[in-house]
This record gives C-alpha cells, structure tokens and sequence, in this order.
C-alpha cells in the first residue's frame, strides 16, 4: 500500500497552479491509478490513440479556437449571431450528453483488473483464459438494483456484480449480483418485480428503496420471491464495501471439456477481504452524510494501493437429464445449493487494479450480456437465463443508440472480430471488402466458419424430452419456503436480530395493514419466533404458520459471522488534537497502521498540518467534517478540548458545545462504539470513552497509559478488525 499523506481522491494527475495557466501544453495523464480501455480498434485490432490530443482547444473537426468564453455578437452589447458554429456545435453537443439510464442497475461504480486462473478448471471445461497461468483483463461493474443514477450508495438493495473477462476467444461476461437467488423464477415476472420495486408511479417515491406497500405487496402475494428477499432484509443487503462483497452467477450454467464431457455449475466470487456489511443505522448516516461512499471506498482502495481481490470459485454438479443435485432443482433460481453438500472449488483470483479515466465513457456506457460466452462455456434451460439472454441485448441497443454498442471503446473486444455485420447507428469500423455475405467469391470466401477444432463456439449438443407446449412450471418449482427457513438457521443470533430489524422497519413504512399481515403471514412459515418478534414491533397478531415447518441442516456458508478476515484496506480513523506533545505517538501509529496494510486518516480540529518540516502530518479529515461511518476503527490520541469552532450555530454536531472533550469527537466514538466497531486509546482517552458512555470494561476497547504504548493498541485494534465488528460487545 502506498504510504502517502495525501487525501485519497485528489481531483487531478497534478497539483493545480494558483493562477490560471496560460502556456500552451499537452494534456495531461491520466492519475497513476487510472486505465482507460485497451487500445484496441472497433474490430478488436491494434490502435493506439488518445481520445484527447494537442495543447490547444479545437472545434469536433479539429479547427483551433482563440475564445469559448463569448457569443459571436454584432459588437459588444449586440444580438447574437446565428452563424456562431462553435456556439451551435457546443451547445449542441451539450443538449445531448446524457443517454437513458438502464432501468435497473442504474448507480453504478466499476474498475479495471485482472484474472489470473489457476487452471482448477481445465478438467471440466475447455475455456482458455481457464487454464493454467491465464491471465485476462477485466473489467468489473458493481451496482444497485432499484435506484436512480442519482440515488445514493448505501441503500437496503440487492447488488450488481458484473464482470466482462476481455478473453482471447471472445469476449465472456458473467453477469450476477451479491445475492445467490433471484425474487422470481421465469423472466417473463421481470417488469413485475421491478414495478413493484421501483418508486409509486404516482408520487415517484420512495427513491431507491423497498420499503414501502407496492414491493410488499407484490412480494407478499408472489412467495417464490421469499427467499430473495430475506437475504435482502439480512446484513447482505447493506454491504460495508464493494470489496467486502460476495458475487454470484445465480444460475446454473454447462460447462464442457476438451473431451466433450459436460458438466453442471454455478459460479462464485469471495473477496479476499471477508464478507462484512454496515449496520442499519450506518447506512442510514451515510446515505446523508456520503452518498457515494461505496464508490468512493473502491476508487480510494485502488488508488491507496490496497488492491481489492476476489476468488473466483464454481460449484459443480453431474449433468444428469433431470439437472437436479441432492432434490435441488438447478434450474430454478429462486435456489441454492449449500456450500456443505457442494464445496466451491477456488479456481482463478481477481485484482481490481485501476480505476476507470472517464465514468461515462466506461463505467456508464459498459455493456454486459448474459449471451456473451466463449467455448466450454454454455447456458441451461434456466427460464429466467433464457428471457436474460433476449432482454439484455434489447436494452443496449436502445441505451447505447444502435446495435453497435460493442465498438465502443470499453465494449470492444480483444480478440479479432469478422462479423459481417454492417452500418447501423453510430458505426466506427471502416470495413473493407465488398461481399459481406456468405458464401461468396467475391471477398475470396473471407470470412470462413470455424468448427471446434479452428475455436469455434459449437453449442453443447444436448437431448430434448418429448414435449408439449405449455405455460408451466415444473411441481420442484412449488417449494418457496425449505431454503428460506434454513437460511434463517444459519444466521447467528446478532445476524436475526438485524433481520428482524430489517423487516419491521421496512413493514412499518408500508401504508396498508393488509400487506403487512400477508406478509407476516409469509414469515409465519420462515420462523415462529421471526414472525413474532416482527408482529409486535408492528402491533400486529401472530398469524400461525399454515404448514409444517422443516428443520434443515444449517449451513455455515451462509453466516458472515465467525471467521477472521484480513485487515488491508480496512480505514482507521486517528483522533488527536494536533498538540506537539502528542505527534510522536501520533507517527508511530499512522507507520503502524500503514505497515498493516490499512488507510490511517488523521482526524484534527482543523485542516492543514500537524508539526513541521518533514515530519509533518497531513490532516485529512477535521472535527466538523468526520463522521465515525467511514472508518472501520478509531483510535484516541488523547482526550481533545472542543475546537474553536465548536458551536451548535456553526456545526450542528457539536449541541451546546460543553464539556471538557470535543462534543463532536464523543459523538463520533458513540457512534463508533453503537456500531460495534473497534477502539483504541492511550493518555487520557478514557476521559472521552466516559464521555461518550462507553461501558467500563466492554469488549472490543483497547486502551493504555502511556503514549509509549501506542503500538500495542494498534496490535490490539488490529486483532480486533480481522473479524470486521465486535458483536460480542452486546451479547446479554
């Protein structure tokens, strides 16, 4: 990790100048932790081009401009003239910047990366970038499901997870999200879900949320949505990080070997980091406080150097006719198959590396399709994969203008690309040639079918039952509620609370009493005890469960609780008050925490910095401006005097502005302390710890006399963060 004093985020490759400058120069480069698209042409050949070049403003056609500061006028105070081409050219262009928003997935954040494949996988499909010691630029979109472009971060929502592997043989993009299930088994329910989930038509309300009638309404009357939404109402819909953030493949897709034997799997994706979320109240501050936050976190991540990482792992299952493993559908994607009766097998790493140059040109104009797939690579006759397969190719053409879409620069792939399709919107390519059919003389027979043996993409030939046509679902379909209930036993006790939490917070928001009791009807057959404690929180009777409730094998898999996690990345939050008798230990612990492999940010009551000369310390975040939702941690340098400022008038933070600490640092390690989060002090902290009505004695709090002792305190504080919280600290 970069040992930098510097404020991840800075605005530009270099610092600006005072004034204005005024000598001609070449654009700059992009920031050392920034990668623009390969260089690669519309037909996947060699280019090499900025997409900015020359030191001097030019119209689009490259003529040189003296001014773009005025109108071409009749003399000073005249009218404007309407041939100003470079007021009608710019203007215009402007009127136009923005394209339709996808209809869901429209928040995003996205990087560049790599995947480097351990050649697990070679015995089961026949893939390239799978092999032994591939490796294969990526580039990884993370998203929000319900929410606006403009909506914030850290919502109660499902996740995209979105990953285009840039392959040899073809461009393969897996195309799932943070939760294994999905809330409906056949896509033709797909703008059902999604209606219900968006805002009410009426009043365009409740932005980017699902709390409210018409999502449980829906979700209560159509119970194959079940399980999709419990794990949505646990921890894993509010995820601390993008980098902390499981992804799933949700279907089941057929992989097939070199030797033509095929088999069933499903894909995941485990960050190296743990899976770790906020806690309801945290998400809630921050949505106020940095609604880009999970942005935020991932571009800083890569820019500090702490590189987030992901396994990439498959579940696999024999290819039997009925596609069924252990009395579990694998077509259905309302389910899972438990970690314990199918060990995902690690079979690649991912590092996100680089952050995109331009948002619009690649994290917003990215294009993903579940279509896209390279040999050894195919799909199932999961019926919500089928209408994914048609809707995905659909929305590109009408987001990105035409069915070129896939030369622009971060769509364009890197292998070489004969595809004879020709003109259509926004065409970039300049083909050659003048037969572009098959088969022809005229073009020499160019371009020539490729059969398995040339790397071709030969569909795995596969047996179809007899059949007749129908509008049905198979009778494994039927079973809504086995798979929720054993999710509900794998969650350790602190995890159901948060559930429990989650479901009558949302609940309360809805209008109808109604929905409410359809849905605690739902979880009347999830959990009694479930059902109960959300009904009294909203003063609604117990129904009783209307069928017989299952005791399954809980799955381990499926808590993110009880494991230790490694610690890079992870944010701490130094408290001082700047005084120079404290900047030792202060140096010391800032070295320590970088040499962890973590993001020190010093908190003081001011901005600027701390000592002098090349000691001195960069302040990087100030009383007023911190909040303890961004760190991960915070450590106490002592017990800080309120600040000048320091005035319920002027920070809201700080109330009347009395006692002997800083009201807004007591209110920050509050929070901290509410959140589970770990602490660290030495001197007198303990001053602010009673302050701030930390209990004496309570787990998850590492304090010493001494400044001397400094580094202890981290160790302890460390120690404390490999398991993300300190949930024990409210165990009765």
């Amino acid at each position: 990790m970069a040992a930098s004093s510097d404020i991840p985020g800075r605005p530009g490759a270099v610092p600006p100048p005072f004034d204005e400058p005024v000598e001609p120069r070449e654009p700059l480069a992009p920031s050392p932790d920034q990668r623009a698209p390969a260089p690669v042409s519309p037909t996947g050949g060699e280019a090499g081009h900025r997409s900015q070049q020359g030191a001097f403003l030019t119209t689009a056609q490259g003529t040189r401009l003296p001014d773009s500061d005025h109108s071409l006028k009749a003399g000073a105070r005249g009218p404007v003239l309407l041939r100003d081409h470079h007021l009608r050219e710019k203007i215009t262009h402007f009127d136009h910047e923005r394209i339709p928003e996808r209809v869901v997935h429209a928040r995003g954040a996205a990087a560049h990366g790599v995947f480097r494949a351990y050649g697990t996988a070679s015995s089961v499909t026949k893939a390239a970038f799978l092999a032994e010691g591939a490796e294969t630029p990526v580039f990884v979109r993370f998203s929000t499901v319900l929410g606006s472009r403009g909506s914030a971060d850290t919502v109660r929502d499902t996740r995209g997870f979105a990953t285009k592997f840039y392959t040899g043989e073809g461009t393969f993009d897996l195309v799932g999200n943070n939760i294994p299930v999905f809330f409906i088994q056949d896509a033709i329910k797909f703008p059902d879900v999604i209606h219900a989930g968006k805002p009410h038509p009426d009043r365009e309300i409740p932005q980017a949320q699902s709390a409210h009638d018409t999502f449980w309404d829906f979700v209560s009357l159509h119970t194959e949505a079940t399980f999709h939404t419990l794990w949505n109402m646990s921890d894993r819909g509010i995820p601390r990080s993008y980098r902390m953030m499981e992804g799933f493949g949700i279907h089941t897709f057929r992989l097939e070997a070199a030797d033509g034997t095929t088999t069933l799997v499903k894909f995941h994706w485990k960050p190296k980091a743990g899976v770790h979320s906020l806690t309801w109240e945290e998400a809630q501050l921050i949505s106020g406080a940095d609604p880009d936050f999970h942005r935020r976190d991932l571009a800083d991540a890569i820019e500090a150097g702490a590189f987030p990482e992901w396994e990439f792992g498959i579940q696999t299952f024999p290819d039997t006719p009925d596609q069924t493993f252990e009395g579990i559908d694998l077509l259905d994607p309302t389910k899972i198959v438990p970690e314990e009766l199918a060990p995902v097998r690690p079979i690649g790493l991912m590092t996100l590396n680089a952050n995109p140059v331009n948002y619009f040109a690649e994290t917003e104009q990215v294009a993903f399709h579940p279509g896209h797939l390279v040999p050894g690579i195919d799909v199932s006759d999961d019926p919500l994969l089928a209408g994914r397969l048609f809707s995905y190719l659909d929305t590109q053409i009408s987001r990105l203008g035409g069915p070129n879409f896939g030369q622009i620069p971060i769509n364009r792939p890197h292998a070489e690309v004969n595809d004879m399709l020709r003109d259509g919107m926004h065409q970039t390519a300049v083909h050659d040639g003048v037969a572009p059919y098959r088969p022809n003389s005229l073009d020499a027979g160019c371009p020539f079918l490729a059969g398995a043996g040339d790397g071709g993409y030969v569909e795995v030939p596969q047996e179809l039952p007899t059949s007749r046509k129908v509008r049905e679902a198979p009778a494994s379909f039927d079973d809504h509620t086995s798979q929720p209930r054993l999710f509900w036993l794998s969650l350790t006790p602190v995890e159901r609370e948060h559930v429990i939490g989650a479901y009558t917070f949302e609940l309360s928001k809805c209008y109808e009493n109604t929905v409410k009791e359809r849905a605690l009807r739902v979880l009347a057959r999830i959990d009694g005890e479930l059902c109960a404690q959300v009904a009294a929180g909203l003063g609604l009777p117990v129904p009783h469960p209307d069928e017989p409730l299952g005791e399954p094998r809980p799955s381990a898999a499926l808590s993110q609780i009880g494991r230790a996690w490694p610690v890079t990345g992870r944010v701490i939050g130094i408290v001082t008050d700047g005084s120079e008798s404290r900047l030792d230990a202060v140096r010391a612990v800032r070295t320590a925490v970088l040499d962890g492999g973590m993001v020190p940010l010093i908190v003081a009551p001011t901005g600027g910095t701390l000592g002098a000369g090349d000691d001195a310390l960069t302040v990087q975040r100030t009383f007023a401006n911190a909040r303890s939702v961004e760190f991960d941690a915070l450590l106490l340098a002592g017990a800080p005097a309120p600040g000048a400022d320091a005035s319920g008038a002027r920070d809201a933070k700080a109330g009347d502005g009395g006692g002997a600490v800083d009201p807004r640092v007591v209110l920050m390690v509050n929070e901290a302390y509410r959140h589970a989060k770990p602490i660290g002090g030495w001197a007198d902290a303990g001053t602010v710890l009673e302050a701030a009505g930390c209990a004496d004695g309570a787990a998850g709090i590492v304090t010493a006399d001494s400044p001397g002792a400094a580094s202890s305190v981290v160790d302890g504080v460390t120690r404390l963060l490999t398991e993300h919280r300190v949930w024990s600290r409210f165990e009765d």
